[in-house]
C-alpha cells in the first residue's frame, strides 16, 4: 500500500487525471465527508474488495481510499483488505476529508 499527500491528489485533479477516489465510510457517514468526484464503498461490507474491483473493471489500475480525517483508519483497513485481495495499484489518502477541506486548491495561487 502506498500513501498519497493531499498536494499530490490536488495537483492530479486539478491537472485532469481520472482519479478513481473512494470514500471507504459507511454510507451514512458519507455526504459529510465527501470530496468532490468520489464514489462510496464501505470497507466494513463483506463485498468491499469485489465492488471496488466491479468499479475498477481491474485490479491492476489504481484507486485511492480515504476516510474522515488522519484520526480515521477506514481507509488503512480498507488498503489493507485490497492489498489482500491482489489489488496492485493502492494508494491511501491518510489525510482524508477533513485534510482535503484544509488544503486550499493550487489553482487560485
Amino acid at each position: 500500500m502506498k500513501t498519497i499527500t493531499t498536494e499530490q491528489l490536488r495537483k492530479r485533479k486539478e491537472g485532469g487525471e481520472k482519479v478513481i477516489l473512494v470514500n471507504t465510510l459507511p454510507e451514512d457517514k458519507f455526504q459529510a465527508n465527501k470530496i468532490e468526484g468520489s464514489i462510496n464503498i464501505p470497507q466494513d461490507s463483506p463485498d468491499f474488495a469485489k465492488r471496488v474491483e466491479q468499479k475498477l473493471g481491474d485490479k491492476s489500475k489504481e484507486v485511492v481510499l480515504y476516510c474522515a480525517s488522519k484520526q480515521c483508519d477506514s481507509s488503512t483497513q480498507g488498503a489493507k483488505k485490497l492489498d489482500q485481495a491482489g489489488f496492485t495499484n493502492v494508494f491511501d489518502f491518510e489525510a482524508g476529508a477533513e485534510g482535503w477541506k484544509k488544503t486550499p486548491a493550487t489553482a487560485n495561487r
